[in-house]
């Protein structure tokens, strides 16, 4: 007990070192069953907490949490606390000189666990420590037993019983050691992990004699009833001296070998071929022999032979390796996947060597070649380039296999270039063109007619295609003297792309054939040339109408002669005029058009 007052010195000499929530207690501590047991602990708390109406505590068993309603071991506010502790607790600590050391009278095994304590300085000031005392209750002692005990060899046997009681101390007594040769005791008081414990150690020479003998160690504590035992059987062992094997050795799958196992003893020892937890042979013999035909690679592993002679057990071990080439690769499923997913394949081969790794992608290396059992091709959000076939090939020095998957990627629709419309003689031609999974729908929308187009009519001529993931759509637009408007351009096209991912309206550019152009200008100059002409015509014929009718008949002169030759060179100039204002309106509206044209950037 004088241990248990030192702790409790030193932990008090150290209260000032820190001003936080800190507590000291022993981690582990045990007692033996209805006895009792002192845990020394000693807190600490903030220096700029003012304890309020005092301080009080709480012991908790198994949780420090109190929302948890752990049972309650002892509390200074009241009596109340868990049955099983009932009028067994006592804090022997002052909780004002910060001592929170608890008693716990006849403790049974039921009480074996984890002690958490709890200030309460009052108001919100209340702190359950995250530290625990290990309680460990004990109905018999405990005896240090060698794992191997070897005849003819020194041998130690100790004895302990935990001294945590400050009531009563314990004494240690040796069993049945009158068949002992010379037995030596000798007794020991120490601390083992704050914990104080008494040992008693025996010490003899075995001999093979003593082998299924019982020892004793009896533990009493002086003036009670209280008395426990623990009774052991000594195992002496003769090892034995040697166990051979053949070398680790490699075969090829489908041949034969012979394994080899000897072993030197005495007595004679039971030999067996152990592979994994099955038996595979056994004899009573100095040697044995293992054959094992048609190899697979199954049979590949450590193969143990076991020698026990019945006083101790020996084996040797050696690794068979079954070489074959590489069996069909584990990958993924083939699947579908979004644009944009980072995915992990995953490919995994048996082969002996282990095989070589390589991921393909339609035919091309893609990734690196590994060497490992497991190779995984990473791929970071995929891109419709991703889609295609993966083969993930295996390859040793005995043979090659391989396993594929497929992988689709689904996207939105993207626009292909060569989406435009184009003027030809029959009109206006318009092309769209996407790509996109599932394949994209195409429409046509003229927003200055507010008319969608997805089938042919009078006007307009539509017709799509699909060749794979790739979609064409394309429109006729017939001229037919109502569509072109001579203060904007001819043609207002939109292209809709769509599928399940997404859609996309572009407007498409319109871009006039060369050759078109060059009839449009020859065109307009004829048409002048025409009209042109027309009027040379009638002055002409109207000239020669002069010369064959000759001067007019009397009657028909007029009395004014000069008003008449006016009215008709009025008339003439009247007809000029006129002619020479629709020329220059035409090729106004011509040229006009062209500007307007080359400013919206239709014509090419």
């Amino acid at each position: 007990m004088w241990c248990l007052k030192l702790l409790l010195t030193l932990l008090w000499n150290f209260h000032d070192v820190t001003c936080q929530w800190n507590v000291w207690l022993p981690r582990d501590i045990s007692a033996m069953t209805n006895s009792c047991v002192v845990i020394p602990c000693t807190f600490m708390y903030p220096s700029g907490i003012k304890p309020y109406r005092g301080i009080h505590g709480i012991w908790y068993f198994g949780q420090p949490y109190p929302q948890l309603f752990p049972p309650v071991v002892f509390k200074t506010r009241t009596d109340v606390v868990h049955e099983s502790y009932k009028k067994r607790t006592k804090l022997l600590g002052d909780l004002h000189q910060r001592n929170c050391t608890l008693l716990i009278n006849k403790i049974g095994t039921e009480h074996s666990g984890r002690y958490y304590f709890r200030a309460d300085l009052g108001g919100a000031n209340m702190y359950t420590y995250p530290d625990f005392a290990e309680l460990k209750v004990l109905d018999q002692p405990s005896i240090d037993v060698p794992e191997e005990i070897v005849s003819d060899l020194n041998l130690e046997l100790t004895c302990y019983a935990p001294d945590n009681c400050p009531d009563m101390s314990p004494e240690i007594q040796w069993m049945y050691t009158d068949y002992l040769p010379d037995p030596e005791f000798s007794n020991d008081y120490l601390e083992e992990g704050n914990t104080a414990v008494l040992s008693s150690t025996l010490t003899f020479i075995p001999r093979p004699i003593h082998n299924g003998q019982l020892l004793g160690c009896r533990v009493f504590y002086p003036n009670t009833t209280l008395v426990y035992e623990r009774l052991i059987s000594l195992d002496i062992k003769y090892a034995p001296r040697s166990v051979w094997v053949n070398l680790s050795s490699e075969v090829m799958e489908g041949k034969s070998v012979v394994l080899y196992c000897e072993v030197d003893s005495n007595p004679q020892a039971r030999i067996s071929w152990m592979f994994g937890d099955k038996e595979l042979v056994w004899d009573n013999a100095a040697n044995i022999s293992l054959q094992l035909d048609d190899l697979s690679a199954e049979q590949e592993g450590v193969y143990i032979c076991v020698g026990d002679n019945g006083y101790s057990m020996m084996n040797t071990s050696l690794y068979l390796t079954v070489k074959y080439p590489p069996r069909e690769p584990l990958v993924n499923n083939s699947m579908t996947v979004l644009e944009g997913t980072s995915l992990d394949l995953h490919c995994s081969a048996q082969g002996s060597p282990t095989p070589t790794l390589t991921w393909l992608k339609d035919g091309e290396l893609v990734g690196i070649i590994s060497a490992d059992k497991l190779s995984v091709l990473e791929i970071k959000e995929i891109t419709p380039q991703g889609d295609g076939h993966y083969r993930c090939l295996a390859e040793n020095q005995h043979g090659r296999a391989s396993s594929s998957l497929n992988i689709t990627v689904e996207y939105s629709p993207i626009l292909l270039d060569g989406s435009k419309c184009t003027v030809v003689r029959e009109g206006v031609q318009c092309v769209c063109m996407a790509i996109g999974n599932p394949e994209p729908t195409i429409e046509f929308y003229l927003p200055d007619q507010n008319i969608t187009i997805n089938e042919t009519d009078r006007q307009y001529s539509f017709h799509t295609h699909t060749d794979g993931h790739t979609s064409t759509g394309m429109i006729k637009m017939r001229e037919n003297g109502e569509q072109v408007d001579k203060d904007g351009p001819a043609v207002n096209v939109h292209c809709s792309i769509y599928n399940m991912y997404g859609r996309e309206s572009v407007i498409l550019e319109l871009q006039q054939e060369k050759k078109y152009m060059m009839a449009v200008i020859v065109g307009s100059i004829g048409g002048v040339a025409v009209i042109a002409f027309i009027i040379a015509a009638v002055r002409y014929v109207g000239h020669n109408n002069k010369k064959e009718n000759g001067s007019p008949r009397q009657e028909e002169v007029p009395e004014k002669p000069a008003l008449y030759y006016s009215a008709v060179k009025k008339d003439k100039q009247n007809l000029r005029k006129k002619v020479a204002e629709l020329l220059g309106s035409k090729i106004n509206s011509i040229l006009k058009e062209s500007t307007v044209r080359d400013k919206t950037g239709i014509v090419n």
